[in-house]
């Protein structure tokens, strides 16, 4: 046996990701087989407003257990584990000296030192960035959203002053846990240029734009405080692995650790370069939220979509990114809705199961044919913005229309709810795939990675309403493997983040469009959807708050 086999033999990886409520850990191997995971949910705490916060501290407690108890499930010992990767959501962390949480809640409670990504209580702060216009903007899609994390900073320091000027760091989640495991304070080319505006192409953040939108503070310390080192997913940071780190994780003291990404984007790792080609995929994530991101040679602009953004996901390519700010999210929230919810929903937590998983499950059980399925909806039709149109409209403002909705009570109605819902979900994708190609960023496939996404008949779904093939990656848990990924080019064990994209995943399923009369009808349904949407933007205008 020749050093290298043996070499991928004997050692591992492991891949961290934390979610909007759970921090996850799996163990692979080099050829991307994953030997164990383990999970630990955290808290999140929302208030009026679509305010949403959670804990570091807790985070950073999950992510140990769930190393060690994963860990301790694969059968290995940490001696054999040569690297660690980590994803998180993008949400930002602030912290005072040394790294002690400080609050963003009107609880004052320190340990709520994360906004989420998904509060929006700082809609107001980024229309008047908007309104602005700055040239920077140009890179996220021509507005940026509430989501980001720059009209989150100026939040803070319009309401909680004293915070914003104690604070020591201000962290995306991401970059909070590869600090906390090396004590290095290098951010990820991923988190600053998708969520912090900076300019990876450029290498630089842009002056002007912090002094225009009012974070002056930032740009005369020299960006100090929200990164002066930006490196690539999959560097290796400081010695690896601190003492203490190591000591909390259950590993060796020095195991590499890696630059991490945002989740989505260990999701698209994890899957894009399964055909070998990642200009031709789009990867589609389909959680809590969904994201779209599609890498492109050549930098493209596409209105009401994210980017393009250099090197954010693979290393010297552009990357577009869009998606929702609810998806699975928007479904359970729909489903809540109907009088069945509860009932069902309590039988599905018996089965370890989400309400919209198993009704998945019934459906798939009754059908013949699961394109047929999408005629169960019937009269219903649903646009699931709960929380905003993220891509391709860049409207926070927008919200949830259903139409078609009787007094009905019994399976079949909650059913075509679902069926209704899952519809929209996959038409909000194919606008994002249209508004793309036609700015020049056309896709082939869909790679589909993310919980939501699992069972057959929602991939099914989504091929038939976009017309695109949708391809399942051989490793269910892509989000985990993407991050595994980046821990593999901490350690050397790849040569660079394409190497290990190619070496560690596979294609395992795929699911193709059916065309015909089942085409028909999502065509139909698809213009409805858009009809609903531009009569839904219309009336908030003509009938304001």
């Amino acid at each position: 046996m020749n050093t290298e086999t043996n070499y991928m033999q004997k050692n591992y990886v492991i891949g961290v990701d934390v979610g909007t409520g759970s921090a996850r850990a799996g163990v692979f191997d080099l050829s991307g087989h994953m030997l164990a995971s383990a999970k630990k949910d955290i808290s999140l705490f929302h208030l009026h407003g679509s305010i949403v916060e959670q804990s570091s501290n807790e985070i950073w407690e999950a992510v140990c257990a769930s190393v060690r108890q994963a860990l301790s499930l694969s059968g290995i010992g940490a001696d054999q584990v040569v690297g660690i990767g980590f994803d998180a959501t993008c949400s930002l962390v602030v912290l005072g000296e040394g790294g002690k949480p400080l609050s963003v809640s009107s609880s004052n409670d320190s340990e709520r030192n994360i906004i989420v990504w998904m509060d929006h209580r700082a809609v107001e702060q980024a229309d008047r960035i908007n309104a602005i216009g700055h040239d920077v903007l140009k890179y996220v899609g021509g507005r940026i959203s509430p989501e980001m994390e720059t009209p989150k900073l100026l939040w803070l320091l319009e309401n909680k002053r004293d915070v914003f000027d104690q604070a020591w760091q201000f962290m995306d989640l991401t970059d909070f846990l590869t600090w906390r495991a090396s004590g290095d304070l290098s951010r990820s080319t991923c988190t600053v240029t998708c969520k912090w505006t900076y300019l990876a192409h450029e290498r630089r953040w842009d002056d002007s734009y912090f002094r225009a939108i009012g974070l002056d503070a930032l740009a005369d310390e020299a960006f100090e405080r929200i990164g002066q080192n930006i490196v690539a997913p999959g560097t290796s940071l400081g010695q690896g692995l601190t003492p203490l780190a190591a000591a909390q994780l259950g590993l060796r003291e020095g195991t590499a650790v890696a630059t991490g990404v945002i989740d989505a984007h260990a999701g698209g790792i994890g899957t894009v370069g399964v055909d070998g080609d990642p200009f031709t995929a789009l990867a589609y994530v389909f959680g809590t939220s969904s994201c779209t991101m599609s890498s492109t040679r050549e930098p493209v602009f596409v209105p009401g979509v994210w980017g393009p953004y250099f090197s954010a996901m693979v290393p010297d390519t552009w990357l577009v990114e869009g998606g929702q700010s609810a998806a699975g999210a928007a479904i359970e929230q729909l489903l809540s809705l109907h009088p069945l919810a509860v009932e069902v929903g309590r039988q599905a937590q018996e089965k370890n199961l989400s309400l919209p998983a198993m009704l998945a499950k019934i459906v798939e059980q009754q059908a013949g044919d699961l394109s047929n399925t999408a005629k169960l909806a019937k009269g219903l039709h649903v646009v699931p913005e709960f929380l905003g149109n993220r891509a391709p409209l860049a409207d926070p403002h927008a919200r949830a229309v259903i139409v078609g909705l009787g007094m009905d009570n019994d399976m079949e109605s909650l059913i075509a709810l679902y069926i209704a819902g899952m519809c929209g979900i996959a038409y909000g994708l194919r606008q994002i795939i249209d508004a793309q190609a036609a700015a020049g960023a056309g896709i082939e496939c869909i790679m589909i990675s993310g919980g939501a996404g699992r069972p057959d008949l929602v991939r099914q779904l989504l091929a038939d309403a976009t017309g695109k093939p949708v391809l399942a990656a051989d490793a269910e848990e892509s989000v985990l493997l993407g991050a595994a990924m980046l821990g593999s080019v901490a350690a050397g064990a790849y040569g660079d983040v394409g190497a290990a994209m190619a070496g560690m995943s596979r294609i395992g399923r795929r699911f193709e469009p059916q065309g015909g009369a089942i085409a028909e009808l999502h065509d139909k349904r698809f213009v409805a959807f858009e009809k609903l949407q531009n009569l839904a933007r219309d009336l908030r205008q003509e009938i304001p708050n």
